[in-house]
């Protein structure tokens, strides 16, 4: 059992909103659950108890009543949650009117806008009546390839509370990534930016956009956010139709409307990575997504009123959708647009103390950079309305773990999540009850019927296998667009086990409940047919202090496969052989002899996606002479040139 390096104090427990429901739970239904496990284990044993309990407990709105919890078949996916009930996602988000701040956007140049919980209403009521007169209506798509700005999210809130759903990218898409995606679902409306700012650069988008609107021509209006080109005009949009600068398209004032739809109404449409061929657009249900995302905030973040949520993302990855989903715990949110090190590595600290952020998200890999740059915010930083440090996209290494309660702050409850896309949501995650144990995830989220299962269907405990979800769940995605029969959906997540959830994820439940995250299934490495979670591999190459970054693959090798390492180095580093022993050894001493790479090669760059995760796939494929279908999907597609034709790989 792995070392504990945090335990909420008694009288920390007793204030959290975990501990509200418990004590809800109980007094309802006449129990004693005690603890986080037994509370999970009714989460799913009564599913339907508990569900309706979290409609209760966060005040959740039908406009019509729904007729039952649940009808649900033999095997998944078969569930109508709620049928009947009708409800509006946006009326939930902005429920209060009053004149705390609901909103701060913060750019990387230092501007910074807010807006109160009463002025963010009547934007979305001006938005709304703009959407309105364009056409939009039930059902209706409206698209947006977006900073992560307050107008961002102002729209999206006009989009839901119409019925209307909601699609977005960010700028830092390619053109292509950008036709891929919302070239799939015939938006009516699309929103942009004229440029945008990243790493101290201005981007301009003019050009780019006008080719991404050659391939829309569902489009009836384009609004143009000027942004980082104050001096764009509607002139420079080339389209059939209506073009309108944000600031000419609606007043703000006066009260939104919100239009009741049925709780599996559309609600979003998002994507998968597309790094494999064209992306996959997952549509997710309006009372799946709220019912879901209030839980997570408010009971395994211990987000509320007064609280302030930060995640560092852009518009373009699941975790804005979860981000600002935090308003419906009436829970602040900060937003930020641009580089998290710009103009250097305390960026993101600073905002923690500058807007008091209560629980602050971000990425493995931003936690190495900052460890790597000998960053200290204990030292440097106040830090004392952090109370929660949130982290997914990859797996989270033991040295990461050592690094927040040694220099970054002792007394944070950090919470290494894993989900996706998929689910717009987590199945593995933190919760304020539990012990913190050093590089492990803290366990299952309520009302997730999480396994991990073997090759032949079995459950296992301290064993690696497939992360399954054997039950329904509110945020099951309700279909893939252009899906009618539901046959991509079945394919995508109900294939490998028949009838059960496959999130793709090579996982291994342990013995106390906690969970970890070796890796994607689909890059599993297979020397001598022993399953290798290329994550294993990356939470050992992470203790060489030359190494700033790694990708792994298996290589097709004389009837077998062999394990390829690439490295990218400190600058000044030369991987010669006695650096590839050290390596090596790392490997051996804390893993198993299969775990040792054949071969270890330096390159300057590894491919990530737009979201930062490493794309092992498409490294395999050019290391094999295959195409990589979609290079859009990636931030930084020119890296992958240096994976083609290596020598080194060849003997």
């Amino acid at each position: 059992m792995s070392e504990v390096l945090w335990q909420p104090t008694a009288e920390r427990i007793s204030k959290t909103r975990m501990e509200a429901f418990r004590r809800f739970i109980n007094q309802r239904h006449h129990l004693h659950i005690d603890d986080y496990p037994a509370l999970h284990q009714w989460s799913i044993d009564q599913r339907q108890d508990f569900w309706q309990a979290i409609v209760d407990f966060f005040d959740l709105r039908f406009h019509q009543q729904p007729d039952a919890v649940l009808f649900e078949g033999a095997k998944m996916p078969s569930a109508q949650w709620f049928p009947g009930a009708t409800l509006n996602f946006a009326e939930h988000l902005l429920r209060r009117r009053d004149d705390a701040v609901a909103v701060v956007a913060v750019a990387e140049n230092g501007q910074r806008e807010q807006l109160t919980w009463a002025e963010l209403a009547e934007h979305v009521a001006g938005f709304q009546n703009g959407l309105i007169a364009a056409g939009v209506g039930v059902g209706d798509r409206v698209a947006a390839c977006m900073p992560n700005t307050w107008q961002t999210l102002v729209a999206m809130l006009a989009t839901t509370s119409l019925g209307a759903i909601w699609s977005c990218s960010s700028p830092d898409f390619g053109t292509q990534g950008v036709i891929d995606r919302f070239g799939q679902i015939d938006p009516k409306v699309l929103l942009t930016c004229a440029g945008y700012r990243y790493a101290g650069k201005e981007i301009d988008q003019r050009a780019k956009v006008n080719e991404i609107l050659e391939r829309l021509p569902s489009l009836q209006q384009l609004i143009i956010v000027p942004y980082a080109r104050p001096e764009a005009h509607i002139e420079d949009f080339q389209t059939a139709a209506n073009v309108t600068l944000w600031d000419d398209f609606y007043f703000p004032g006066g009260e939104p409307d919100f239009t009741p739809v049925p709780f599996d109404h559309p609600l979003y449409i998002l994507y998968s990575s597309g790094t494999t061929g064209v992306p996959k657009c997952i549509i997710h249900s309006t009372g799946g997504v709220l019912l879901q995302h209030v839980k997570e905030h408010g009971l395994h973040g211990d987000l509320g009123p007064g609280e302030r949520l930060f995640y560092y993302t852009t518009c373009g990855w699941m975790m804005w959708n979860w981000l600002v989903s935090a308003l419906a715990v009436g829970s602040a949110v900060v937003l930020y647009d641009g580089s998290p090190f710009q103009p250097g590595p305390e960026r993101l600290l600073d905002l923690i103390d500058d807007e008091r952020i209560s629980v602050f998200g971000t990425s493995p890999k931003y936690l190495a950079t900052l460890e790597s740059s000998s960053v200290k915010p204990k030292q440097s930083h106040d830090l004392g309305s952090l109370k929660t440090l949130l982290c997914t996209g990859s797996a989270l290494s033991p040295q990461s773990y050592d690094y927040v309660y040694r220099d970054f702050k002792q007394d944070v409850c950090l919470a290494s999540m894993s989900g996706g896309t998929d689910i717009v949501s987590c199945f593995v995650n933190g919760n304020p009850m539990s012990p913190v144990r050093r590089g492990e995830n803290m366990g299952k989220s309520l009302g997730m019927a999480v396994e991990v299962w073997n090759d032949n269907g079995q459950p296992v405990i301290g064993e690696k296998g497939e992360l399954v979800c054997t039950r329904h769940f509110p945020a099951m995605p309700i279909g893939l667009w252009n899906d009618p029969d539901g046959e991509k959906l079945r394919a995508s997540y109900f294939s490998q086990f028949p009838g059960v959830w496959a999130q793709g994820d090579y996982a291994e439940q342990l013995a106390h409940g906690g969970m970890m995250i070796h890796g994607r299934s689909d890059a599993v490495l297979n020397p001598g047919g022993v399953r290798i979670g290329t994550a294993e591999i990356y939470r050992q190459v992470e203790k060489v202090p030359q190494v700033l970054d790694s990708v792994a693959i298996g290589q097709q090798w004389h009837d077998d496969v062999r394990v390829v390492l690439f490295v990218r180095l400190t600058a000044g580093i030369e991987l010669d052989e006695t650096l590839q022993d050290q390596i090596r050894q790392v490997i051996r001493a804390h893993t198993t002899p299969r775990h040792v790479p054949a071969k270890i090669v330096a390159v300057t760059d590894i491919p990530r996606t737009i979201s930062g995760k490493v794309v092992e796939l498409a490294v395999r494929n050019v290391v094999h002479g295959q195409k990589v279908k979609n290079t859009d999907a990636l931030a930084n597609p020119e890296a992958l040139e240096q994976f083609r034709n290596r020598p080194e790989l060849d003997t």
